[in-house]
């Protein structure tokens, strides 16, 4: 279905947003060409758009480095979910990442002490780089979902604007902490059982929590990765939908559950490896710009 109402706890960084780490391995396609031309920042055009392209959804470019065309917006308020920060107007998506909101949300009801889901930032209304926080959530496929157990969905606007989640978190991310319930473990497992998703970002601590309390098939926990952050919320990224010949997957997450590769990640945060006087400083990123957008992010950000 497709929903065209006009107008979310939000990462802490860019890193935290589940940016494109580890890169896809994979080229674009050849029809994805890029401007030359353009050198406007890419996130003061699509941070100043209000509503979506026309026509039909579809993802061009990366997760970190695209846009979306034909957008939907996830509607303010359903029977099992509300969108949060109105104000950010990020509540929108490929019609795909609208409807496994939805499904997720209903699941999610399923559960003790869940009426649903309190939904954070999907993408603006044309994708591409956000003026502020991620890095991600660029063409249309990623969603956050707050950690906080929805125990009635009739909060108004300023509720929305001031409510927070709640962290689940505990020594730094290394464990989860009183908050975490089983219903957390079962409505993040519900959205790795779903063959749309690609992955999904949670903090260390509760990757290995799942790991140690899941005694049926463990194959879902292969999708679920730890990263930075995520402990007021867990991140969902999506697959590319079948005939969006422009969008750029992700590389598969590495064979197996991903249990002893979360454990190395909570060792490291008990006991920190020393620095390594060898390596090299990162060097920052340049600014996205038209020019270096997919060629088609142009027309979706020009369109009236």
């Amino acid at each position: 279905m497709r929903f065209v109402w006009f107008g979310l706890a939000v990462c802490a960084g860019l890193a935290a947003c589940g940016g494109d780490r580890p890169r896809s391995t994979a080229t674009a396609p050849a029809s994805v060409t890029v401007s030359s031309s353009d050198h406007r920042p890419a996130k003061s055009v699509f941070g100043a758009q209000s509503g979506p392209s026309g026509g039909a959804s579809e993802s061009f470019g990366s997760y970190a480095k695209g846009c979306v065309g034909g957008a939907v917006q996830l509607p303010e308020t359903g029977a099992t979910w509300q969108a949060m920060r109105l104000s950010r107007n990020r509540n929108w998506g490929h019609e795909t990442l609208v409807d496994f909101v939805q499904d997720l949300s209903r699941k999610a009801a399923q559960q003790p002490g869940w009426a649903g889901l309190y939904v954070g930032d999907m993408s603006q209304p044309r994708g591409g780089p956000m003026l502020s926080g991620h890095a991600s959530h660029q063409i249309g496929l990623d969603a956050d979902i707050w950690m906080l157990p929805p125990n009635r969905l009739d909060l108004s606007r300023t509720e929305r604007e001031n409510l927070s989640s709640i962290s689940m978190r505990r020594a730094g991310g290394a464990y989860v902490n009183s908050d975490w319930t089983p219903q957390h473990h079962n409505v993040i497992k519900a959205a790795a059982q779903d063959p749309r998703v690609a992955r999904i970002f949670v903090f260390p601590g509760a990757k290995v929590q799942m790991c140690n309390d899941e005694k049926g098939d463990r194959s879902w926990l292969n999708k679920v990765r730890p990263w930075w952050g995520h402990h007021y919320h867990f991140h969902v990224r999506l697959n590319c939908p079948k005939g969006d010949n422009t969008c750029v997957d992700q590389a598969p997450p590495p064979a197996g559950d991903g249990c002893a590769d979360a454990q190395t990640w909570v060792d490291n945060i008990l006991n920190p490896p020393p620095p390594n006087p060898n390596a090299t400083p990162s060097k920052p990123k340049p600014p996205i710009t038209m020019a270096t957008l997919p060629a088609q992010c142009s027309s979706v950000a020009s369109q009236h």
